[in-house]
């Protein structure tokens, strides 16, 4: 059947699909972004589980105009076809189900009537003077009509369980409007007069009348006869609404049925049969069957037609209307997703603390640390894990033997020269400093925002620092932290010393320097390199030099809400923005 409807559709209109674009249709997957919705906020609040209904879409109005075949069923035979209608129609979707359709109708009808009336033309309707038992009349009618109505449109054909978007959409219409008509009366012929004898010469008889190709015969008499001028007002009845004196206001009631194929997101085509329902028995011209009996119903307007509809609005701001929308769609494709997603399995066969589904070392040896993905540490990369290197932070460049230890030529065996290159080529940055026992590099080293952990990447430049004390056992070194220009100077003050202290401690613990040896200072963000404020990463630095006259032990600084230390190296901050 949607084949056939289909096909007839694109005869009519010469309208066609490329199966690519059938398939795009079958396919297409709905997306609508936060901005394309009545409440942003809402519906990206449902995006991260945080409320439990997504907003309503922004949607596009409809705007249609249709065309088809309009015919009166009344008292008087229709011609077949028996005229014609067009119009415009405004629709907008209330929700998925139900919209609301504003209507404009005007249309033509005929009527010829192949059963002659004499008796049922009452004198007090002077239109039909001179017409009677003695002089009958056969019908012919040409009508125009008009209305203005409000439809409730409903369908259910985007309520879908097994596809994303719909093609069809099956729909019917309720509605109510004010209409207006006007009925001329083909009753005199081209000179003015009345027909007469028109039973004679139509060959009207009851033998005929009763066969429909007798009927047919009657017909074809009558329009040889009759001049096709409809150059009489038919009557109206006294004392309806009326605009003036000539317009007559009735209220009209519509129904339709109709289906409608998708072809883009901007135009849709639809077929669809209307009924028009109004207290109205004139609209063909007559209501009476003989003077004394009235007939039974009033007259009933059909309109079948088809619509072109076009959605308006910029795509990217607005979808299309909520009647071709899935209302089910993203319900579905959430639940898709969370059907291809792992189950969750919190196995861990190697007791690293990393669950196997994200572990990609799976058998770690007992006691050994891991880092997030489950493999083993090796903390100075030199092909032994940490859990078994004698020596886990090894400066790089030496080779190391069975328990990681790195082969550094004794001090004594190698000339100043020789160390001095040594120490150049593995410390690079480092500033040269003159000592009692020769020159010597002492490095910088730098943090993370907001960070006081040292740095894998620096653990060779603190070696030297510890190579350097132990080479040369009388000098003493101030470690002075420092930070960048953000953020208040309590906390900045607090910062650098937690980094300075950081590095103290490593050296102390990592390689037995004594602790005396050793000036802890802080200034916070008193000494931005360079006086370049912007130089964030260079001045959240740790700087060693020889200790001076003036250096000494700073404590920590007092007042400050910034001295708890976590285990991830940063100050717990929960009042201020972390990053400094």
């Amino acid at each position: 059947m949607t084949k056939f409807l289909y096909t007839l559709l694109c005869v009519v209109l010469a309208c066609s699909l490329s199966t690519a674009q059938e398939e795009m249709l079958e396919t297409s997957e709905l997306s609508i972004t936060d901005e394309m919705t009545v409440d942003s906020d809402q519906n990206s609040k449902w995006r991260k589980g945080e409320y439990g209904y997504s907003a309503k879409p922004k949607h596009s109005w409809e705007l249609g105009v249709h065309a088809g075949h309009f015919f009166i069923d009344g008292d008087v035979d229709r011609t077949l076809p028996g005229g014609f209608g067009v119009g415009l129609h405004l629709r907008k979707a209330i929700h998925y189900a139900f919209s609301l359709r504003g209507d404009f109708f005007y249309g033509v009808a005929k009527g010829l009537d192949p059963q002659s009336s004499g008796s049922n033309l009452l004198p007090e309707q002077s239109v039909f003077a001179g017409y009677g038992p003695e002089n009958p009349w056969f019908f012919s009618h040409r009508t125009t009509y008009g209305y203005v109505a409000m439809q409730g449109v409903i369908n259910i054909g985007n309520l879908l369980f097994h596809s994303p978007s719909n093609k069809w959409n099956w729909y019917a219409t309720v509605g109510v409007g004010l209409d207006s008509h006007s009925t001329k009366l083909d009753l005199r012929d081209e000179n003015g007069n009345l027909y007469t004898d028109l039973i004679a010469r139509s060959g009207f008889t009851r033998e005929k009348f009763d066969t429909k190709s007798g009927r047919s015969e009657i017909k074809d008499a009558l329009n040889e006869i009759y001049d096709g001028d409809y150059e009489t007002d038919g009557f109206k009845k006294k004392g309806i609404f009326r605009l003036g004196d000539d317009t007559n206001i009735h209220v009209v009631f519509t129904t339709s049925m109709g289906v409608a194929r998708k072809i883009s997101k901007r135009i849709n085509l639809g077929l669809e049969h209307q009924v028009m329902l109004t207290d109205n028995d004139y609209l063909d011209g007559q209501k009476w069957r003989t003077n004394l009996d009235q007939t039974n119903n009033a007259d009933i307007m059909h309109y079948t037609n088809l619509r072109l509809a076009i959605n308006l609005g910029n795509f990217d701001n607005v979808t299309e209307p909520l009647y071709w929308l899935n209302p089910l769609d993203r319900s579905f494709n959430d639940i898709a997703s969370l059907k291809q997603r792992p189950q969750l399995d919190l196995t861990d066969e190697d007791g690293d603390g990393i669950i196997d589904m994200l572990d990609q070392e799976l058998d770690t040896p007992a006691g050994c640390a891991v880092d997030t993905r489950g493999v083993v540490l090796d903390s100075d990369g030199d092909g032994l894990a940490d859990c078994k290197d004698t020596e886990p932070y090894s400066p790089p460049g030496y080779d190391v033997d069975n328990n990681g230890v790195a082969s550094i030529p004794a001090v004594e065996t190698l000339s100043e020269s020789d160390v001095i290159r040594i120490m150049n080529a593995n410390c690079p940055g480092c500033k040269k400093v003159e000592t009692g026992c020769g020159e010597w590099f002492l490095p910088m080293i730098h943090f993370d925002l907001d960070k006081y952990s040292i740095k894998p990447e620096y653990y060779s430049q603190l070696h030297h620092v510890a190579s350097v004390m132990k080479m040369c056992p009388e000098i003493c070194v101030t470690v002075q932290g420092h930070t960048d220009t953000r953020n208040t100077n309590d906390y900045n003050t607090t910062l650098s010393y937690n980094r300075a202290k950081s590095a103290v401690d490593f050296l102390v613990a990592n390689y037995g320097i004594d602790r005396a040896r050793l000036k802890l200072m802080y200034g916070g963000e008193d000494s931005p390199l360079g006086g370049a404020s912007s130089a964030h990463y260079m001045n959240r630095r740790v700087e060693f030099r020889l200790c001076s006259a003036g250096d000494f032990d700073m404590a920590r600084p007092e007042g400050s809400t910034y001295n708890n230390v976590i285990n991830t190296g940063s100050i717990s901050n929960g009042n201020k923005n972390s990053g400094y």
